[in-house]
Order: structure tokens, then C-alpha cells, then sequence
């Protein structure tokens, strides 16, 4: 699986590419950043966002996206900027036909780390250790990108597991649905054939 981890922002949107399967080493197909100016219109920005990603995705042809999934933060402007981008993102995966999937900043952390309350340094250090790279990749957005394809890659196989138990579970519920549906249909269409008696009064 090849997943293209994209950590959302309109100033730094960091970008990495993970190779691998659950359980088996990993590795780094690509690192970086697109970055906007801070001076330009917000239009422009997410124009270049767009292209930058776009490259991405053209150059390294994933399976599927993993964005960070977007919170509200005390600084409106800043999550703004960052839902901006994330939906940049996932706007790009669409028009390809690719899956994207959302993941939550506690969710990588605990995947990458351990647990979700990791600082970036030391999310920074254990995608070094993961993907056996010389240092931690910089500035901190394209580590994050990476560590977001490595959560996707390891928690994929359990959600795909939850997905189909669900789907199941779902199709047995239809068929149980069904069922009642044929047998209150069978039961009304015996009475209606079932003949009327009629009583001595009817007779009068």
C-alpha cells in the first residue's frame, strides 16, 4: 500500500509518501512542503496548494490520502486556513477516484508513539526510527505528513475489518427486515383469500 499523508495548512501543507503493509517494515517514498506566501489572497493560496498536491499525486500515484482531520482551535483564522486546505486535499483525491481517509492528531500520535498525547518531537523522532531515516524530517508539517501515512497503514487493516463487520451486520439486519415484510405479506394475502362467513343477520 502507498499512501500519500497530507498534513494541512495554508502557510506550510506538509506532504510525505509511505510504502508498506501492517506489520512489515516501512518506507519513505517522498517528504516536503508546499508552501503559500502569507501576503497573497486566500483564492491564490489554495490555488498553489492545489497544484502542489497535484504534483504529489501525479509524481507518486497512491492508493489512497490520509489528511489530518480538521478541530476547531482557539485561533479562528488558523483552522479556517487549515479546513481550507484539508478540503483542497481531499477535493484532489476525489477527482482522482482515490479513498481518502481522515485521521485525528491524538489517533497518529498514539499509532506513531504510543500515546496521543506525543509532542512533535517525539513524533518527529519515531517516524526517524519507523522509516530508518538519518534525521527527523523538517520543519515538523512533513513529519506529521508521514507519521499520517504510516497511522493510515497500520490502522487500515483494523477499519477494514470494523467496515465489513459493519456491512454485515447491516445486510443481516435487511434480510431480518425482508423477512418480517414476505411473512406480513403471505399472512395478508391468506386473509384476504380466506372466504367471509357471513351471519344469519347478513342472510335477512
Amino acid at each position: 500500500m502507498r499512501v500519500l499523508g497530507v498534513d494541512p495548512g495554508l502557510t506550510r501543507c506538509g506532504i510525505g509518501v509511505v510504502e508498506g503493509t501492517a506489520g512489515r517494515p516501512l518506507r519513505m517514498g517522498g517528504v516536503g512542503v508546499v508552501r503559500t506566501p502569507a501576503d497573497a489572497e486566500v483564492p491564490d493560496r489554495l490555488v498553489l496548494v492545489e497544484r502542489g498536491i497535484e504534483e504529489w499525486l501525479e509524481e507518486h500515484r497512491p492508493d489512497v490520502v490520509a489528511v489530518e482531520r480538521v478541530f476547531s482551535q482557539h485561533n479562528v483564522r488558523t483552522v479556517m486556513g487549515t479546513a481550507q486546505a484539508s478540503a483542497v486535499a481531499m477535493l484532489c483525491a476525489a477527482r482522482r477516484g482515490l479513498p481518502v481517509a481522515l485521521h485525528t492528531p491524538s489517533e497518529v500520535k498514539a499509532a506513531v508513539t504510543g500515546t496521543g498525547r506525543a509532542d512533535k518531537a517525539q513524533v518527529g523522532a519515531m517516524v526517524t526510527r519507523l522509516l530508518r531515516l538519518d534525521a527527523p524530517p523538517r520543519p515538523a508539517d512533513a513529519a506529521d505528513a508521514l507519521a499520517l501515512a504510516i497511522c493510515h497503514i497500520w490502522r487500515a487493516p483494523a477499519q477494514d475489518r470494523l467496515q465489513q463487520a459493519r456491512l454485515q451486520q447491516a445486510r443481516h439486519q435487511q434480510a431480518g427486515h425482508q423477512q418480517i415484510h414476505r411473512r406480513q405479506a403471505r399472512a395478508a394475502r391468506a386473509a384476504s383469500a380466506r372466504p367471509t362467513q357471513r351471519t344469519p343477520e347478513d342472510s335477512r
